[in-house]
C-alpha cells in the first residue's frame, strides 16, 4: 500500500517563477515567512564606543603605543569614539529602522 502524498510535498516545485525568476524549479517553501529578529542596536553601538574608549586609555597609558611611528593610534581611537557617537545619535533618533523604511 502506498502512502498518500502530503499537500506540502518537498519535491513539489513551483509552476510559475517568482517575480525575479530565480526560484523556478526550487522546492516549495513549507515554512511561513519569519519575522525579523529584534537586534538591540543601541547596546551594540554603546559596546563599540566603550571598546574604543578602553583602547584610547590603554594607548595613552602605555607610552610605546603612542610614540614614534605609532603617534596616530590615539587619534584612531578618538575617531572611533566620535563616529560611534554619531552612529548612536543616528540609531537613537530611529533612522535606519527597517520598520520605517519605504
Amino acid at each position: 500500500m502506498t502512502e498518500p502524498t502530503s499537500p506540502h510535498d518537498p519535491q513539489q516545485t513551483r509552476d510559475e517563477p517568482h517575480r525575479d525568476g530565480l526560484d523556478a524549479g526550487r522546492p516549495v517553501d513549507e515554512h511561513p515567512d519569519l519575522a525579523p529578529m529584534h537586534v538591540p542596536m543601541l547596546k551594540i553601538v554603546e559596546a563599540g564606543i566603550l571598546a574604543w574608549a578602553v583602547a584610547l586609555v590603554v594607548t595613552l597609558v602605555v607610552p610605546a603605543l603612542h610614540e614614534g611611528s605609532r603617534d596616530w593610534w590615539p587619534w584612531t581611537c578618538v575617531a572611533g569614539i566620535v563616529l560611534g557617537a554619531m552612529g548612536w545619535l543616528y540609531v537613537r533618533r530611529g533612522r535606519g529602522n527597517a520598520r520605517d523604511a519605504a
